[in-house]
């Protein structure tokens, strides 16, 4: 079993609770997305694979995942960032934010998500238990895609892209 971290709206720990219990009571609790770069500015897509709980087959940013109670939001996200997609590059927080996202299965998404950027060019070995695809694609082609098709994206990604993206357009240059 693997507890989250629940937290008020200022993110502040409120204690700690099993994830399915606080996913099926909709419960807010610590959450962090990874979106990982590479020197031409390409976003690193997954897509989930197909026998996870919730969101299974949809595309989304590179990880994400829930610090454990002893961990920051930036050691838990190179730590997940390892476990899924089998790389470690240092990682920035640039925003954080709120969403609430029920799910066709009972579950709900509840979570106070810190954002992480990195920025990586090397070999990726992801986890087939947690990633069935990924791809580096263009930030346009990417905000193309997601007005189309946005059911083919995560909830938190079609919240987070936006704000992703904004942040991107005033990054000088993309070279590690």
């Amino acid at each position: 079993m693997e507890d989250v971290i629940l937290v008020d709206i200022n993110d502040e720990p409120l204690g700690l609770m099993e994830k399915m219990e606080a996913h099926q009571k909709g419960l807010l609790h610590r959450a962090f997305s990874v979106f990982i770069f590479n020197t031409k500015g390409e976003l690193l897509l997954q897509q989930r694979a197909m026998q996870k709980y919730h969101s299974a087959g949809l595309w989304t940013n590179t990880c994400c995942s829930h610090p454990r109670y002893d961990e920051t939001v930036i050691e838990a996200g190179e730590r997940r960032l390892r476990e899924e997609m089998g790389f470690s590059t240092p990682l920035q927080k640039i925003f954080d934010f709120i969403y609430h996202a029920p799910f066709e299965n009972g579950l709900i998404e509840h979570e106070f998500d810190h954002v992480l950027v990195g920025y990586y060019d090397e070999t990726i070995t992801p986890c087939n238990d947690e990633v069935h695809h990924y791809r580096f694609e263009a930030m346009d082609a990417i905000q193309q895609e997601l007005m189309a098709h946005p059911a083919q994206y995560t909830a938190w990604f079609q919240i987070a892209y936006p704000k992703v993206y904004a942040w991107w357009q005033r990054q000088p240059v993309f070279i590690v």
